[in-house]
C-alpha cells in the first residue's frame, strides 16, 4: 500500500514536469536512459558516424557503466538529486529520439510528442526467465500495478531484436505487434566480430596478470540473485578447482558489483582472478575459453564465438519457482547442465562439450546479428535507411 502510494506521487510528480517542459521547443537530439547503458554507447557510437545531432545519457539508479566522450551530456536520473532529475524530464520532453534499455516505470505517464520514438535496446539477446506480462510474480500484483506496466510497454514504439525467437519472446512479455521490432541485431554484439579488440584485452589482461600467460581461460559469470545479498556464498569449490584445473586454466569470476567484494581469492593466486571490474563483458568474452554460467544471458552472445559453455544450475528447482525459468531448461541449452564443482571438473576435462549444439543455439537467437547491429540501429534513427529507399525507388 505504501508503495503504491509513492509509486503515485512519483509518477503525478513526473508528468506535471515532463508536461510543462513539453511546451519548450523540441531539439534535434538522442535521449537514452540507461540501466546498463552498453547498447546505448555502441549505439550511440554509430550514430555519431552519420548524424552529429547531440546525443545525451540519463544514468539511473542501476547504471555503473562508465560513457565515453561520445555522449555530449550525462545526468544523474535519480529524484534524489533534484536538478539533475528535472534536467532530465527536460531532455526527455524535448527529445527527437528516446532510447531505453530497461523497464522505466516513468513512461506509463509520459505522452511524447508527435513524431518522436521510443526505442526499447532491451539489455538481454534472449531470455530463460518469464518477464514482463509473463512473469510468475504477477500474481500478487494489484491490477493498478499490471495496468501501469501495460502503459509502460505501450510506450515502446519499436524494439530491437537479434532474433525471430526474440520477437516472439517479446511478442508475450510486451504485447506488441510485429511491425514495432527492428530487426537490426544487438548492437553490443558486434565487438564479438573485432579481432583487434580481443588482441587488445588480452594484451590488457597479461600487462595486469602476467601470470594467466600461456593458460586457458575459463570464465564464471553467474546471474545476479537478489537474495545473496544478505549472505553471499560463491556456490564453487575453489579448493577443488585449484587442485584439478590449476596446471592447465584459470578461472576468471565476474559476480555484480553488490557481492563482488564479499568474496576473499587471495589463497588461489594465480589461478583465480576478480574481473568484476570490467564493464564490457562481452570483451571479455572474446578471450574467454569456456564460459560457467546459469540462468544469465550472456550465453546468447558467448554462443556467436562457438566456444564451450557449461551451465552450472545447482539451484535450478528453486530458481524455477522463484524467477519464472523456462520449463524445459535443461534441454534448452548449448552445453552441459550440472549441479556440483565435481561435474563442472569432469566436464572439462572430459572436454564433453557439443559445439555443434552451440552453433544452433547461435543461429537461432542471434540470426540479426551479424557485426553490424550498431550501424544498423544507427541508419534507422538517423533516417537513412528511408533515405536509401527512395534512392533505390527513384532510380528503378
Amino acid at each position: 500500500m505504501v508503495r503504491e502510494l509513492s509509486i503515485t506521487i512519483y509518477l503525478f510528480m513526473f508528468r506535471v514536469i515532463f508536461n510543462i517542459c513539453k511546451l519548450l521547443p523540441q531539439h534535434k537530439k538522442t535521449v537514452a536512459v540507461a540501466s546498463f547503458g552498453d547498447n546505448i554507447m555502441y549505439t550511440a557510437r554509430a550514430l555519431k558516424q552519420l548524424d552529429d545531432q547531440k546525443i545525451i545519457v540519463l544514468k539511473d539508479e542501476k547504471c555503473k557503466y562508465e560513457f565515453d566522450s561520445t555522449i555530449d551530456q550525462t545526468f544523474d536520473f535519480k529524484v534524489k538529486k533534484p536538478f539533475d532529475f528535472i534536467k532530465s524530464i527536460y531532455h526527455l520532453a524535448t527529445a527527437s529520439t528516446v532510447l531505453i534499455d530497461n523497464y522505466q516505470g516513468f513512461l506509463a505517464v509520459t505522452e511524447f510528442r508527435p513524431g518522436v520514438r521510443c526505442i526499447q535496446l532491451w539489455h538481454a539477446a534472449g531470455s530463460l526467465k518469464r518477464f514482463g506480462l509473463e512473469d510468475p510474480t504477477n500474481e500478487a500484483r494489484t491490477s493498478k500495478a499490471m495496468e501501469r506496466f501495460k502503459q509502460v510497454y505501450s510506450r515502446f514504439h519499436y524494439t530491437i531484436v537479434g532474433s525471430e525467437k526474440m520477437v516472439e519472446t517479446f511478442q508475450k512479455s510486451f504485447g506488441l505487434s510485429d511491425e514495432r521490432f527492428i530487426r537490426t541485431g544487438i548492437p553490443r554484439s558486434d565487438i564479438l566480430f573485432n579481432e583487434q579488440v580481443k588482441h587488445d584485452v588480452y594484451a590488457e589482461l597479461i600487462e595486469k596478470h602476467p601470470m594467466i600467460k600461456g593458460k586457458k581461460i575459463i570464465l564464471y559469470a553467474p546471474t545476479f540473485r537478489h537474495e545473496q545479498l544478505e549472505n553471499y556464498q560463491l556456490e564453487l569449490d575453489l579448493k577443488q578447482l585449484y587442485r584439478d584445473l590449476s596446471d592447465d586454466y584459470v578461472l576468471f569470476i565476474k559476480l555484480h558489483p553488490a557481492v563482488s567484494n564479499l568474496v576473499n581469492y587471495e589463497q588461489y593466486e594465480g589461478f583465480v582472478y576478480d574481473v568484476s571490474y570490467f564493464t564490457e563483458t562481452n570483451a571479455l568474452l572474446l578471450v574467454t575459453d569456456i564460459l560457467i554460467s546459469d540462468y544469465s544471458s550472456i550465453p546468447f552472445e558467448y554462443a556467436l564465438l562457438e566456444k564451450p559453455m557449461i551451465f552450472f544450475a545447482y539451484d535450478m528447482d528453486e530458481y524455477k519457482i522463484t524467477n519464472g525459468l523456462i520449463h524445459d531448461y535443461e534441454t534448452q541449452m548449448p552445453g552441459p547442465v550440472v549441479f556440483s564443482t565435481f561435474e563442472i571438473i569432469r566436464t572439462i576435462q572430459g572436454d564433453d562439450f557439443d559445439l555443434g549444439q552451440v552453433r544452433a543455439f547461435s543461429d537461432a537467437w542471434n540470426e540479426y546479428s551479424t557485426g553490424n547491429a550498431s550501424m544498423n540501429l544507427a541508419k534507422f534513427i538517423a533516417g537513412v535507411e528511408e533515405e536509401e529507399k527512395e534512392r533505390e525507388e527513384v532510380s528503378v
